[in-house]
């Protein structure tokens, strides 16, 4: 392959973005199509964090973690007035599933794989100091909380800036552009009718990309898991960021300030078409129900301003959508580069997974 090559990116969510930053600034020439608006499906429906999920350890998703929590530091400073540190709260009640010394393991974990990072480790909070925080936190069987560090960010702007750097490092956009099909020999059908070929091509998809492969009649070694991530935003604001058990389930959801108001989610449903995703009435109502056993006041539908829901390409590795992996997997076969799964948080690191393996191969 010469040094200098002709790449097609396809879709220009946060994955794509990255990718297209990095070899643009590398001296490719970078080509982006996106079948919609840039950034305008799963990459700006997200929960708003910079994170490196803290549940996944649960899962022993070591790795993973890791990278997230050491990738956190370049976006806050790299972007600080659109991602920021944010310190999260993880109440201890008598009758949790987790109890004080297993999250405290857990924490003491996450603080170790974030070594480095430039956030401080976990403290404890006590119940009386909690509640004088929030005076509508349920104090029934409140024992106190944990205290520890992540991120947010405004994922939408976040992710235009980033297209922006690749624009601006050479890359060009090309929105409104579906893909038909793809070859293995570089060659891209588009739904215009027009046939473009190039040295590389990254499918970068999303929930998208194995409809794409499926025209294209190839096949591939691993299975799209379309997971429905779910918030309500309730028109109240939130003393803290919180971290809480759903009742009666090892899941966990967030509850989030959020431009002034209370950002709650998410819900992990499978919803094989990945067009246009909407909270059912079911999901908005299982939100509600999580909100109002840790508060004294309850929110009603009446308190809701806005839902949003997002589709998250996940590799299939379980049959609970909910333990599904958030690793991601780079799957090449000749000159077409297939991008499965992935975090937010570490969109940065998987592109220079890429970048090596283009200039590699």
């Amino acid at each position: 392959m010469p040094s200098t090559q002709r790449i097609a990116i396809i879709g220009a969510g946060i994955t794509g973005a990255c990718v297209a930053w990095e070899l643009a600034r590398a001296g490719h020439e970078v080509n982006i199509l996106e079948s919609d608006r840039a950034m305008r499906q799963t990459s700006s429906a997200s929960s708003k964090l910079l994170h490196g999920g803290l549940r996944y350890l649960e899962q022993g998703q070591f790795r993973l973690v890791h990278e997230a929590l050491q990738e956190r530091k370049a976006w806050f400073a790299d972007a600080p007035e659109l991602a920021q540190p944010l310190q999260l709260h993880l109440p201890i009640y008598r009758q949790a599933r987790r109890g004080k010394w297993i999250m405290a393991l857990g924490l003491w974990l996450y603080d170790t794989l974030a070594i480095g990072s430039g956030l401080p480790g976990h403290t404890w909070i006590d119940r009386e100091s909690l509640l004088a925080q929030d005076p509508g936190l349920r104090p029934d069987g409140l024992l106190g909380a944990y205290q520890y560090w992540d991120g947010q960010m405004d994922d939408l702007q976040l992710g235009l800036w980033v297209l922006q750097q690749a624009v601006q490092s050479g890359a060009t956009l090309r929105e409104h552009t579906p893909v038909l099909s793809v070859t293995l020999k570089g060659e891209i059908r588009l739904a215009t009718g027009e046939t473009q070929h190039y040295d590389r091509i990254i499918l970068a998809a999303g929930p998208w990309g194995e409809d794409i492969l499926e025209r294209s009649h190839l096949a591939l070694g691993y299975r799209l898991d379309r997971v429905r991530g779910s918030h309500i935003v309730l028109n109240r604001p939130t003393a803290n960021a919180y971290l809480l058990e759903v009742p009666h389930e090892k899941r966990i959801f967030f509850v989030l300030p959020w431009k002034g108001r209370t950002l709650v989610g998410t819900t992990e449903v499978r919803q094989d078409d990945p067009g246009q995703p909407h909270p059912s009435p079911e999901e908005i109502r299982y939100l509600l129900d999580a909100y109002n056993t840790y508060r004294s006041e309850m929110a009603t539908e009446r308190d809701i301003t806005e839902t949003f829901a997002g589709i998250r390409p996940l590799i299939r590795s379980t049959n609970n959508p909910s333990q599904a992996s958030r690793e991601y997997v780079i799957d090449q076969n000749q000159q077409l580069l297939t991008i499965l799964g992935g975090k937010w948080t570490t969109s940065r690191a998987l592109a220079r997974k890429v970048k090596s393996r283009i200039e590699n191969s």
